[in-house]
């Protein structure tokens, strides 16, 4: 069902830019902001058709920014910067990604700072209703001066230049605007520059790895404390008093979660007593303290997205009020903030799989979770789970790379004149990959802890746990002997992705993630 969704520039809300994801609303302009478009838009009409040199108006760009355009070729100007910086390469960026893009960056000319025209934002509007997605490659910004190419990519498109994604494939775009009735935008001075100046294409990346990232880090909670009881360790280290003690609120809730899942289970009261291990090892004791730094991680990335998802980041921008009007050059276009939270959230996605897969180990090891070898009763002549955890690890591994900041990163562009870049657009890029390798991970997890939990029956776990384990069999088969392991690793990773764990946790525990 399709909703309908104001457009208050400055005002997007993450849930909004959910539903802009999802692709399940149509943006309408809220009609105050056309009173400061159409004042900015005037303030670039006065220049163009002025003598002084307006940069981005009627000058070249960048390191040729000294050389003057005439009156009668600023439309040109402007489309040749859009062809000129169509360079992009790769696979084109998803549906989801490219709607936030349109999104946000009709969000940010419609602040009324940027000189442009009501029919841009409009046509950015219309192309997003219409479900048009322009192809957009995904390499070839380095996240400074704006996504310069990406974001050229998606203007031509919406020009009826360039293409368009069409069932995964690529389409010409005017037949497609025509189609959609949609028409091709024409350019006028300095409307080509504020299109492709701006951090869209690294904020969407970002904002889509972000939430992605509450649907796995959700998921891991749940099989963590699946595999907490599989294991028989103990709730002890999730007593509040101990969280409450130090402070950190991810870490209070995470604790908190961690109870609310395991409330009830008659296989945590079957080793109250008696059990001679003293401490569980860090990967299940030390769950609330790791998870909890990751959620409060993800929470700083939040409100920097949010703040970059409504800002105004092209250049040069317009202030126009009743005491006069000016032009100022600047860097906003320069992503560093993105680039900054895109590492920050890259570090917690590793962190998320880092102790799914030293959870997994812990289970495959007989001596130190107590069940049987690799989790298979008849080892040796099964190997169970064993290669299962190598792939975890090969996963795990890979992350730590892609982890790696890219905002320590910068290789000087456009003659020297762009001489600090942020790589934003690749650090939030890389988001993706990750979090494919985490979901993985905790999809192992979620097999081998089911699997664990077969070894304790009769004894049952708590109510919702025992949920999630009744949920994985309808996907997943047990494995009392070996079989083809891939297949449940895949519709275990489907679990994760479609949100039933998530899901779980919400209904079952007072923990809220991003909101």
């Amino acid at each position: 069902m399709t909703t309908l969704l104001e457009l208050i520039p400055g005002q997007l809300t993450l849930d909004q830019l959910r539903q802009i994801r999802r692709g399940d609303v149509r943006l309408t302009l809220h009609p105050d902001a056309t009173v400061a478009i159409r004042r900015s838009a005037a303030v670039v009409q006065a220049a163009a058709a002025g003598d002084d040199p307006v940069y981005g108006v009627n000058t070249g760009f960048g390191k040729l920014a000294s050389k003057r355009i005439g009156k009668d070729e600023l439309a040109a100007l402007q489309r040749n910067l859009i062809r000129s910086h169509c360079v992009g390469v790769g696979a084109p960026l998803a549906p989801p990604v490219v709607r936030l893009m349109l999104a946000t960056k009709a969000a940010s000319l419609a602040r009324g700072f940027s000189g442009v025209r009501e029919a841009v934002v409009q046509t950015l509007l219309d192309a997003l209703n219409a479900g048009l997605t322009p192809y957009v490659p995904c390499q070839g910004s380095v996240g400074a001066s704006g996504d310069l190419a990406p974001l050229s990519h998606m203007t031509l498109a919406l020009m009826g230049e360039g293409e368009m994604l069409v069932a995964g494939q690529r389409r010409p775009a005017g037949p497609e605007l025509e189609r959609a009735g949609v028409q091709p935008l024409v350019l006028e001075a300095k409307e080509g520059l504020a299109l492709i100046n701006g951090t869209q294409t690294s904020t969407a990346l970002a904002l889509e790895g972000l939430l992605r990232f509450e649907t796995v880090y959700a998921s891991a909670i749940v099989t963590g404390a699946l595999t907490l009881d599989a294991a028989r360790g103990s709730d002890g280290p999730f007593d509040p008093r101990i969280h409450e003690v130090r402070g950190q609120p991810g870490q209070i809730e995470a604790a908190a979660a961690y109870r609310a899942l395991l409330t009830g289970s008659a296989i945590r009261q079957s080793h109250r007593d008696g059990d001679d291990r003293v401490q569980d090892p860090y990967c299940l004791r030390c769950q609330p303290q790791v998870m909890g730094a990751c959620l409060d991680q993800a929470r700083y990335v939040r409100d920097v997205l949010l703040r970059e998802a409504n800002a105004v980041t092209d250049n040069p921008l317009v202030f126009a009020d009743n005491s006069g009007a000016t032009m100022i050059s600047g860097g906003n276009f320069h992503a560093e903030p993105v680039a900054l939270a895109a590492d920050a959230l890259a570090c917690a996605i590793a962190e998320v799989g880092a102790i799914a897969e030293r959870r997994i180990a812990m289970l495959i090891d007989t001596g130190v979770s107590r069940l049987p070898p690799f989790l298979t009763a008849n080892a040796g002549l099964n190997s169970g789970f064993m290669i299962a955890h190598v792939t975890a690890a090969a996963l795990a591994s890979e992350n730590k790379s892609l982890a790696h900041p890219a905002s320590v990163d910068s290789l000087p562009t456009s003659a020297n004149q762009e001489d600090h870049v942020s790589m934003a657009t690749f650090g939030a890029r890389r988001l993706g990959p990750m979090l494919d390798n985490t979901a993985h991970i905790v999809a192992i997890e979620l097999l081998a802890a089911g699997q664990g939990i077969e070894f304790l029956r009769p004894l049952r776990s708590s109510e919702t746990l025992e949920a999630v384990h009744a949920l994985l069999r309808q996907h997943c088969p047990p494995m009392p002997d070996d079989h083809y392991l891939a297949p449940d690793i895949e519709r275990a990773a489907c679990i994760i992705h479609e949100g039933e764990l998530a899901t779980l946790l919400n209904k079952r525990t007072a923990m809220v993630l991003l909101d």
